[in-house]
């Protein structure tokens, strides 16, 4: 029976792939077996090679004739000329004891015979099984399409090995890349799990074109339970962004508006600045290490210092000691002050240039020093102590009034710098008029909810999750959930019932602040599922969908400064699989988006791709193994793909399911409508654009 399943033999071999001579009796395209036809020489399709008890599987990508000239048996002297066939495939998998193995191990040989691959080797390849319990860990079990070579077999994937390690959805506009994505989410939730179907699932799809609310709707999706926001839903309190998002929002100069930035938002989150803002004791200090310096010095500069500084910092100094401001006994540094200030007579008689003429107790001012040095020595010890932990918590998500941030921490934080406090304002100025530009301006202001103070207790549980789906179970444990309540009520996804999927519409969001939004959204998901105790980490996977992801993570920074969002998706890419955190990036430009993120996925679902520049980089993604099956690329019909990587058993070419219902990705049909008109309301569409905006200023 072996030898009715030769096709032809090896005349060529590499690490890759295998060039095989047709036998002369193999006329067409087809071989006929015992039980059926079989294809022999299409592409796409597949030969079998035996080497001992093993069989490699290879997928034809080329098939030639060659003419060859020969000399005839009868005479030394005349030539003919022969028409041979030859395919070339390469070997992408073995056939060992029943069971599909991705690669090869045992190479063939010259002259090795070929087989035609039968229906049972099809099986195996396409992990036909019946009745059996899956393995979610290792079987490729879950279809998402089918095999065009092979009609009758369904392609499969594994979902824990595409999401463990990132998967990218790649190809031109148009190609299919929206309905692909929402078809494989369409049959994660359709499929039944071993007589189970997903009930809790965490997917949030970032909707760059507002694309995908039509693709899972309440009516034909009650058990995924989607939960759509729009940009009136999208409320992210100001208080979450960490100091990086302040700096690429805002664009301080690093060399003098950073670090009073850095400064000021530390004093606006300290506990010190939150109980009591009018005063900060490390302002009074640093101020009083000027003084202590220009007395020192002596001379008329000593005599203008006390008569210009002494008085208020006497009074700052007894305002700490009176109304218990700080823990430190101040009252010997308060009594010294007091000594110094004697010396600020009233008969002082002045000169023409502003000193004061007379004489100073010198004896009196210089004990006075030396007990205010003792003390500042042991007060800056309990300053630094505080002044650390502010720094630490910098970053954390803590409520701080935004208004104050502006104004009083910033002159703080100015007064501490002990620099010339006109130089420094007037640097600091300009940054000070960026940050309020965006308060003033209600879009940019609206979704980070910096034109309002909303101390709202457990804001930060009440974000996370309405954003990963459990708004609807947890709400109502909330001691005060009215930021995302009125919202939600009114969403029309089913209440008190998980969200499977999030879908974030981004298409109105103002591009100032598109990538600040999307990458605190990435940063504020990771943070919390790495803070999961360690045997719990991983218990909650989420899957982040970027569509037209070169908007969020691209490789080239725009205005030379570092994209925010390329930062964090980045840092996801490298550090996400051990918390349970997944990248899914779709895009039409490969080229374009960051080599760090695309190098981190395992899994490659790419559509029809004509720029040569995007061909090249991918065939640098993958193995060298699959660059003979990306040659298909230009040629791809619409809902066509080259799967590859960790996800299937092998690389293959599908057809997609088809996604019901699809997402509002549609072409406009630019005939039929200018053949029919169309009779659009300017008013009314003008109206709902104004009522929106109107809305979001009462808001």
């Amino acid at each position: 029976m072996a030898n009715e399943r030769n096709i032809g033999r090896i005349v060529t071999v590499d690490s890759l792939s295998v060039y095989v001579r047709l036998d002369d009796n193999l006329k067409s395209l087809y071989k006929s077996g015992y039980e059926e036809i079989y294809p022999v020489a299409r592409i796409n399709s597949y030969i079998v090679i035996p080497v001992g008890a093993d069989k490699i599987v290879a997928m034809v990508n080329r098939v030639m004739t060659r003419e060859e000239t020969d000399l005839t048996k009868a005479s030394g002297t005349i030539f003919l000329t022969e028409s041979n066939r030859y395919l070339s495939a390469t070997m992408v998998g073995t056939i060992e004891s029943g069971l599909y193995i991705q690669g090869v191990y045992n190479y063939p040989i010259l002259d090795n015979p070929v087989w035609y691959v039968t229906r049972e080797d099809l099986d195996i390849i396409f992990d036909q099984k019946a009745n059996e319990k899956v393995d979610f860990k290792k079987d490729f079990y879950l279809p998402i399409g089918t095999s065009p070579a092979f009609p009758d077999y369904q392609v499969k994937i594994n979902p824990d090995k595409m999401f463990a390690k990132h998967v990218a959805i790649l190809g031109n506009t148009g190609s299919g890349k929206s309905c692909t994505l929402t078809s494989i989410l369409q049959s994660l939730f359709q499929y039944e799990y071993n007589g189970e179907k997903l009930k809790s699932s965490h997917i949030v799809i970032f909707d760059t074109n507002g694309e995908y609310k039509d693709a899972f709707n309440i009516e034909q999706n009650n058990i995924v339970n989607p939960f759509w926001i729009n940009d009136n839903g999208l409320k992210i309190p100001y208080w979450f962004m960490n100091y990086d998002d302040m700096d690429y929002l805002f664009e301080p100069t690093t060399g003098t508006q950073g670090p009073i930035l850095k400064r000021a938002l530390a004093l606006a989150k300290s506990h010190v600045a939150a109980e009591e803002r009018k005063l900060i004791p490390q302002l009074y200090v640093n101020h009083l290490k000027v003084l202590i310096d220009n007395l020192n010095a002596g001379g008329n500069k000593a005599k203008s210092a006390i008569l210009e500084d002494i008085e208020s910092i006497c009074d700052a100094f007894n305002k700490l000691k009176n109304e218990r401001l700080t823990d430190f006994d101040v009252s010997e540094i308060c009594k010294a002050l007091s000594d110094i200030k004697s010396q600020k007579a009233p008969n002082k008689v002045y000169s023409n240039n502003g000193y004061p003429k007379g004489s100073y107790d010198v004896n009196l001012i210089q004990n006075a020093l030396d007990t205010i040095n003792q003390n500042l020595e042991e007060y800056q010890e309990t300053l630094v102590e505080k002044t650390s932990s502010e720094n630490r918590n910098i970053d954390a998500p803590l409520y701080y009034n935004f208004h104050s941030l502006i104004s009083t921490c910033f002159e703080y934080a100015i007064k501490e710098s002990a620099v010339s406090q006109d130089k420094m304002n007037e640097y600091i100025s300009t940054l000070k008029l960026r940050m309020q530009s965006f308060v003033d301006d209600i879009r940019l202001a609206s979704p980070l909810l910096l034109d309002k103070q909303n101390d709202v207790n457990d804001v930060l549980v009440q974000f996370l999750a309405y954003i990963l789906g459990d708004y609807g179970q947890v709400y109502n444990t909330i001691a005060d959930a009215s930021m995302y309540k009125e919202y939600y009520n009114g969403s029309g996804c089913v209440k008190d019932v998980h969200n499977q999927i999030t879908i974030i519409d981004m298409s109105l969001l103002p591009f100032q602040v598109l990538e600040t939004i999307t990458g605190l959204i990435g940063r504020l998901i990771l943070e919390f599922l790495s803070r999961f105790d360690k045997e719990e980490r991983g218990k909650m996977p989420v899957v982040i969908a970027l569509e037209e992801a070169q908007n969020y993570i691209p490789e080239n920074n725009q205005k030379d400064r570092d994209s925010i969002s390329r930062k964090v998706f980045e840092r996801i890419a490298r550090e996400g699989r051990k918390y349970g955190l997944s990248l899914l990036v779709s895009s039409q430009r490969p080229s374009e988006l960051s080599k760090t993120v695309l190098s981190q996925c395992n899994s490659f679902i790419v559509h029809r791709i004509q720029n040569p520049d995007d061909q090249t980089y991918i065939r640098k993604l993958v193995s060298a193994a699959n660059s003979e099956i990306l040659s298909q690329l230009p040629t791809l019909p619409q809902q066509h793909v080259i799967i590859m990587g960790d996800c299937v058993r092998t690389p293959v070419v599908a057809r997609m399911n088809t996604a019901k219902p699809r997402p509002n990705s549609n072409d406009p049909e630019f005939i039929d409508n200018w053949i029919k008109g169309s009779e659009i309301d300017y008013k009314k569409c003008a109206n709902k654009w104004l009522e929106e905006e109107k809305d979001k200023k009462n808001d």
